[in-house]
């Protein structure tokens, strides 16, 4: 195409400009307060302001041309009763909670929110909310220039999206992912705004194509969509915790995950045959390397089709997946939504018969190419195929198969639009609307499909799903990798921010493809990204087809070695590791933060974006360039230890960090402690010996440390059925203190005793649980939990 040229930059081309004429929601007429909301009535349209909790306030616009509006696909819980205060002047009225206060100047309309410190959130000016000729809804806020811009969901770039434009509409993209590459699968029309410390957060809940630009004016942010209602909720903040919390709240939490699906996974476009499965699961176990998963790609299908193996590449799979799960090893296999067009295909013959693929208004189907080459696509917005859908996977539970892998549900098409006909018209649970309004959901709601199907399959089981797309809420169901991205340092650096900005979107469990997708990987590059997978919450290895292999092996045995003790370090971390997953499925906190989020006082933190967080006292600075050894890494507050070489330095300081090959800079907060155990071959093995890092120092402090641990694989934790402690770790000059404070569940500790590894303690006196603890030697059992 010639826009894919230089012709795109061809000097007689005109920049055209969006001259749709804006028109505003013009000035407040009359106030009508209603049972749980108040409504403003003004002249070219109405807002609804209902607040779902003190903390998290909806705003709504309607105007006379406005679409039918449906029930929201991301919003879980139902508005809370909320106390409110109401008062009326001249020239604006007011709307208290505890922790908000709206006020909205009448004439012309415009709303400004504050907190209930008086700290501005966001405020309207020239413009406020209005629509365009167009159809287009749109809303604008002032620009501080002090905001710093955060989530999004998936994007590229920076850290800090202030000065970027961004797109909502799921999109397949295989071309490299460059910074300017917008959009791409998932959408999540959310974002965090950080301004001298102190947070807020706005969720513009629209499936339609959206646009959110802190880019064309220097003072004044919007977003807007192709069509819809104008329809956000502001969250109070005040700190970056709190203001995920609010989003999850609202748009749900994940699940806890099968602890199988944390460990290392191992894919391929394709492992092609039994036999090739077979001799990597051989490889993987005499090289003594954990794997807890390998991926089965497109190539295991009956000519692509889902729901089907191929009998000449797998005549066993039932044997195959049996012998796997012996050895501890389960079988992901990828499962897409388009269904070939074959009227001796039992699956689209069903569909057809049961009127569950897309059609058009006027009742013929929607038909597109893609793997299996014209194929129908299931309306997910139909809660009876969805239903249809998740009952079919029993395919993969009888097999023995847990886990499942949704790809091209954009949907992707092989066209030039790369997606399904706008003007194809969706069910949507009774409430029909074109996919031009509800593209944006489909992978969503496949996913809740498949997860749903899965879990009422698995007999108590916990499902485990990765997806490409989704949307706001894609967290309840399913993990998020980052698409089709390349072997390129650009892509490892990349990849960090990427996953920080999701976990901040409030979908904690993300990863990249390590080694990089396509492109010829090289061994430097897949040993550091390795490293760098080793603690980021999804960690899986995949290569494109035609590719070389990347596989931790294939580059000899130097750096063979190097990836497996990042590889078995993984499982020395997990304790931690899923403590920390209990927190995101419990408070929404992602695993995998940005320095801001625990430091958002320290400008220096607002774009660093080649380090992160794991939970709040580890800081992970991994080497991301070529022939590097050394690195500037910044530490916030605070003294921390290397990891490896227990050196300490000094916080709020750039230090010069070497780090060779087989090296990943880490870092511990003094005065805090980690979990680890020991290393298995998969997690199908029990942590039978637990370690209670404790990282001493001479500075009073407190910190509170979380264990948890369950089953792993049920949700019997559901009933009562895990192990819940907490630990208040007391440091002074003279002594330090490990007090269990909180012991809740009836899951038992791995072990009777959990060893306690004191580090810097110098002569230091230790109490556990107020007992002095005498003649105390290094890695010494102590009975933590009575």
């Amino acid at each position: 195409m010639l826009e894919d040229t230089s012709f795109a930059i061809h000097p007689g081309k005109k920049q055209v400009m969006d001259e749709q004429a804006y028109i505003d929601i013009g000035r407040l007429q009359s106030v009508e307060q209603k049972h749980d909301y108040f409504l403003f009535h003004c002249e070219k349209g109405s807002v609804t302001i209902a607040f779902y909790r003190d903390d998290i306030v909806r705003i709504t616009m309607q105007t006379s041309n406005q679409t039918t509006t449906y029930p929201s696909r991301a919003v879980v819980v139902k508005p809370n009763h909320v106390n409110l205060t109401y008062s009326e002047t001249d020239d604006k009225v007011k709307l208290n909670s505890k922790k908000l206060t709206i006020e909205a100047k009448k004439s012309p309309f415009r709303i400004k929110i504050v907190d209930c410190n008086n700290n501005l959130l966001v405020e309207e000016g020239k413009y406020g909310m209005g629509l365009k000729e167009n159809g287009e809804v749109i809303c604008f806020k002032e620009m501080d220039e002090n905001n710093h811009f955060y989530g999004f969901g998936e994007k590229t770039g920076f850290l800090d999206k202030r000065g970027e434009r961004y797109q909502m509409w799921n999109s397949d993209v295989y071309a490299p992912h460059n910074p300017e590459t917008d959009p791409l699968y998932e959408s999540i029309p959310y974002f965090m705004t950080l301004r001298d410390g102190l947070a807020h957060g706005i969720f513009f809940d629209n499936s339609y194509r959206t646009t959110f630009d802190m880019k064309s004016l220097q003072d004044q942010y919007s977003f807007k969509a192709e069509g819809g209602q104008l329809d956000y909720y502001v969250f109070a903040g005040p700190t970056p915790k709190d203001v995920v919390e609010q989003y999850s709240y609202l748009t749900g939490r994940m699940p806890i995950p099968p602890k199988w699906s944390l460990g290392y996974h191992q894919s391929r476009y394709s492992y092609e045959t039994e036999a090739e499965v077979r001799e990597l699961v051989k490889m993987f176990i005499e090289k003594e390397i954990p794997v807890d998963a390998i991926y089965l790609d497109i190539h295991y299908m009956d000519e692509y089709r889902v729901f089907t193996f191929d009998k000449d590449r797998f005549p066993n799979p039932k044997k195959l997946i049996d012998d796997l799960i012996e050895l501890g090893i389960r079988i992901v296999p990828i499962v897409d939504p388009g269904v070939k067009k074959d009227p001796e295909y039992s699956i689209y013959k069903e569909g057809i018969l049961a009127n569950h693929f897309c059609k058009y208004i006027e009742g013929n189907h929607y038909f597109g190419e893609v793997w299996p080459g014209i194929s129908a696509f299931p309306d997910f917005t139909d809660e009876k195929v969805r239903s249809w859908w998740g009952d079919k996977h029993k395919f993969y539970s009888d097999l023995g198969i847990e886990g499942i892998w949704n790809d091209m549900n954009e949907p992707a098409v092989f066209n030039e639009t790369k997606t399904m006909d706008i003007d194809v018209i969706h069910r949507n649970d009774g409430s029909p609307d074109t996919h031009r309004a509800l593209h944006n959901i489909y992978g969503l709601m496949m996913g809740q499909a498949t997860y749903d199907g899965m879990k009422s399959l698995l007999n108590g089981k916990r499902p485990f799903l990765l997806t490409r797309a989704g949307y706001s809420g894609v967290q309840r169901y399913a993990s998020v990798w980052t698409g089709d991205n390349r072997s390129f340092w650009e892509h490892l650096q990349m990849s960090l921010p990427m996953c920080m900005n999701l976990g901040l979107s409030g979908i904690p469990f993300t990863g990249p493809d390590v080694g990089g997708f396509a492109h010829d990987t090289n061994a430097e590059l897949l040993t550091r990204w390795t490293q760098v997978g080793a603690f980021m919450p999804y960690f899986r290895n995949h290569s494109a087809i035609g590719t070389v292999y990347q596989e931790p092996w294939q580059f000899g045995e130097k750096y063979e070695q190097i990836m497996k003790k990042y590889i078995q370090l993984r499982y020395k971390w997990m304790p931690q590791l899923y403590s920390l997953f209990y927190i995101a499925s419990s408070q929404g906190l992602p695993v995998m933060r940005p320095l801001m989020m625990e430091f958002p006082f320290d400008v220096k933190t607002y774009n660093l974006n080649d380090q992160f967080m794991i939970g709040d006292n580890v800081v992970i600075a991994p080497i991301m360039n070529p022939g590097i050894t050394d690195r500037a890494v910044y530490l916030p507050e605070g003294d921390w230890v290397d990891y490896e070489t227990n050196q300490t330095y000094h916080g709020s300081q750039t230090h010069l960090i070497h780090a060779n090959l087989d090296q990943l800079p880490i870092f511990i907060k003094n005065g805090t402690a980690i979990t680890h155990g020991k290393v298995v071959s998969s997690l199908k093995e029990k942590q039978e010996e637990l370690i209670l890092h404790v990282y001493t120092h001479d500075k009073d402090s407190n910190y509170i440390h979380t264990f948890y641990e369950d089953d792993g694989e049920t949700f019997s934790y559901e009933n009562q059925e895990y192990l819940y402690l907490m630990f208040e770790i007391i440091n002074t000059s003279k002594y330090v203190e490990i007090n269990l404070i909180k012991h809740t569940g009836n899951y038992p500790l791995p072990s009777n005793k959990m060893k306690l590894d004191l580090h810097n303690l110098q002569e230091k006196s230790v109490f556990v649980n107020k007992k002095k603890i005498e003649n105390l030697t290094e890695g010494v059992f102590i009975s933590l939990v009575d």
